[in-house]
């Protein structure tokens, strides 16, 4: 069995503070996008203002979508450079493990009159 560090113990308290570990696993969410993006324009062999010309945007843009920091991604710019660099984006909205679900409606809605409920 692999040994603690300090840093380890560390995190595993932290993490108990469910603000922090929203934190924590949206700052990972961000690093895992801003990696792929620039992963990708290297494989292409493109510098951040190649890249920014091919989409029509700003050095500064690319820039800040390849930070780990950055959280503005939208939808449209991702597909924009994926098509510039030959990729897609994929979207996948997971249920949290041991996530309450939101409340959901325990009758079907009647579409024809009130005379097909059964009571």
């Amino acid at each position: 069995m692999k040994q603690k560090t300090n840093f380890d113990i560390y995190l595993e308290e932290q993490l108990k503070d469910s603000g922090f570990k929203k934190r924590f696993e949206r700052a990972g969410e961000a690093w895992d996008v801003a990696i792929k993006l620039a992963a990708l324009r290297k494989e292409a062999g493109l510098s951040q203002k190649e890249l920014a010309r091919k989409v029509g945007t700003s050095q500064q843009q690319i820039s800040r979508l390849e930070s780990p920091s950055y959280e503005g991604h939208s939808l449209s710019m991702l597909r924009r450079i994926a098509e510039v660099l030959g990729a897609t984006v994929q979207v996948d909205i997971q249920r949290r493990k041991h996530s309450r679900q939101p409340a959901v409606a325990e009758t079907t809605p009647s579409y024809g009159n009130n005379n097909d409920v059964l009571n």
